[in-house]
C-alpha cells in the first residue's frame, strides 16, 4: 500500500517502474509511476470489456497543479464510479480536450469585444484596444478565457499599480470587466474572473475647476508648450466652448454653419444633435486652425490616412499632450474634461442660470418639463458664451 513517506523515498531507476496501491477501492488499481527523470505520476489501471486501460491522473506533489496521495485516491474513486455507470474515462477525456480546444482564448474575446462592441459604441475604443494590447494580451492572449482566475486578475492589477500607474490599473480592470461581461452576454463564456474585484486605486472625485490664475497660466503656458499648434488650439477651443473632448476632436468643416457649430447626433456623446453658438474668440481659434491648410478636420491628427488625407485627432493623444506639459506650465494637474467643467462653473459665476449652462453642455434632462419644453435657448446660450469669452479675453490680457 502506498504512503506519502514511501513515495517520497522512491528513487528513479534507469527504466520507468510502477508501484501499485493495494487499496484499489474495488474500481481499478491506483498506480504510482516513477520515471528515470525522477518524476512521479499517478495512473489508474482499469478494464472495460476485458480490455485493460491506463489513465494518467496527474503528477504527485503538493502544488495546485499536482495531486497528493489522498487526492489521487479520491479522483480514482470518482472515475471508478463513472466506469461502473458504463462510461469510458479515456473517451471522456478526449471529448473534454476537443471541447477545450474550441473554447475561446482571451485574444479571441479581445477581438470580438473591440470589433462587435467597442467600435460600435465607443469613440474612445482605440484606448480600450491600447490597454488590451499593452497589459492584457501579452500576459494572457493565448490563455483560455475561462482559465483566468480572480487571483490572477488581482495580481495583474497590482503589478500595473506597482509600476507607478494606479489609474491605469483601474482602467485596465474596467476594460477587462467590460470585455468579459460582453463575452458572457454572447454566450462565449459562463463567468467572469472580475466578479468581486475592486478597483486597486482610489480616484479623486472629478470636481477640478481652474481658478482665474490657473486659467491664465494654462492659456499663456500653451504658447511655449511642447505640443503641436493643433493641440494648443483644440485645448483652447474646449475651454472657450465648454464642449466634450471627443466632440472637439471630431469637429469638421461641415459642422460649422456661420457662427454656429452643429454637433451631429452620431458624434454627440448622448446621441442628441447639439447647436453651439460660436463667440468671436471661438471663431478666431477656428480661423487659426483653417489657416493651417486643413482638409476636413479642424483639429486633425498629425498622422494622415493611407490616402494622404487628414484624420480626426485621438482624444487620448490630446490628453497625453496636456499631461506631458503640465510641469512646464507649472499648474496643478488637470485633464481636458476639467476645462469643460471650468467653463460651466465660470459661466455660472457670471450670473447665468443652471438650465442655460445645461443646454450649453448638452446634458440630458429628465421629467415632464424636459418633455414639453421645446425652447432652443439659442439666445441665452449665445449670451452666456459671449460673456465667458469676454472674461477669458480680459483676464488673459490683464494678467
Amino acid at each position: 500500500m502506498l504512503t506519502d513517506r514511501k513515495i517520497q523515498t522512491l528513487k528513479p531507476k534507469d527504466n520507468r517502474y510502477e508501484i501499485a496501491d493495494e487499496n484499489d477501492h474495488g474500481r481499478g488499481t491506483l498506480i504510482l509511476r516513477v520515471s528515470p527523470s525522477g518524476k512521479k505520476a499517478f495512473v489508474l489501471r482499469y478494464s472495460i470489456d476485458r480490455k485493460v486501460h491506463r489513465l494518467t491522473l496527474g503528477e504527485y506533489g503538493t502544488r495546485p497543479d499536482q495531486l497528493t496521495l489522498a487526492a489521487a485516491r479520491t479522483k480514482a474513486n470518482e472515475i471508478g464510479e463513472r466506469i461502473d455507470a458504463g462510461l469510458d474515462p479515456i473517451a471522456q477525456e478526449r471529448e473534454r480536450q476537443v471541447a477545450y480546444a474550441k473554447e475561446p482564448s482571451v485574444g479571441d474575446l479581445a477581438t470580438e469585444y473591440i470589433e462587435k462592441w467597442a467600435k460600435l459604441r465607443k469613440r474612445s475604443w482605440p484606448e480600450d484596444q491600447r490597454i488590451l494590447e499593452k497589459d492584457i494580451l501579452p500576459h494572457w492572449g493565448t490563455r483560455k478565457a475561462e482559465s483566468i482566475t480572480r487571483k490572477e486578475v488581482v495580481a495583474l492589477l497590482d503589478q500595473i499599480a506597482s509600476r507607478g500607474a494606479p489609474i491605469a490599473a483601474n482602467r485596465t480592470l474596467a476594460v477587462l470587466r467590460k470585455m468579459y461581461n460582453f463575452a458572457i452576454s454572447r454566450s462565449m463564456i459562463d463567468q467572469s474572473p472580475c466578479l468581486g474585484v475592486q478597483s486597486p486605486s482610489k480616484e479623486h472625485q472629478k470636481d477640478r475647476v481652474l481658478n482665474v490664475e490657473e486659467i491664465v497660466a494654462f492659456w499663456k503656458g500653451l504658447d511655449t508648450a511642447a505640443m503641436s499648434l493643433t493641440s494648443k488650439l483644440a485645448l483652447r477651443f474646449m475651454l472657450v466652448t465648454g464642449q466634450r473632448l471627443g466632440e472637439v476632436c471630431h469637429l469638421t468643416r461641415e459642422q460649422i454653419e456661420g457662427n454656429w457649430w452643429i454637433i451631429p447626433a452620431e458624434i454627440a456623446k448622448n446621441g442628441r444633435a447639439h447647436r453651439v453658438p460660436l463667440s468671436l474668440l471661438a471663431m478666431n481659434i477656428l480661423d487659426a486652425a483653417q489657416s493651417m491648410g486643413i482638409d476636413r478636420y479642424l483639429f486633425p491628427s498629425a498622422r494622415l490616412t493611407e490616402e494622404g488625407r487628414d484624420r480626426e485627432m485621438s482624444p487620448t493623444a490630446l490628453s497625453h499632450a496636456l499631461r506631458r506639459n503640465l510641469s512646464a506650465i507649472q499648474i496643478t494637474p488637470f485633464t481636458p474634461h476639467d476645462l469643460r467643467r471650468t467653463a460651466a462653473t465660470h459661466i455660472g459665476m457670471l450670473g447665468h442660470n443652471r438650465l442655460v449652462i445645461s443646454k450649453i453642455l448638452n446634458h440630458v434632462e429628465g421629467g415632464v418639463t424636459a418633455i414639453y419644453d421645446r425652447h432652443t435657448y439659442d439666445t441665452e446660450k449665445r449670451a452666456a458664451l459671449e460673456d465667458w469669452s469676454s472674461k477669458l479675453e480680459k483676464i488673459t490680457t490683464i494678467y
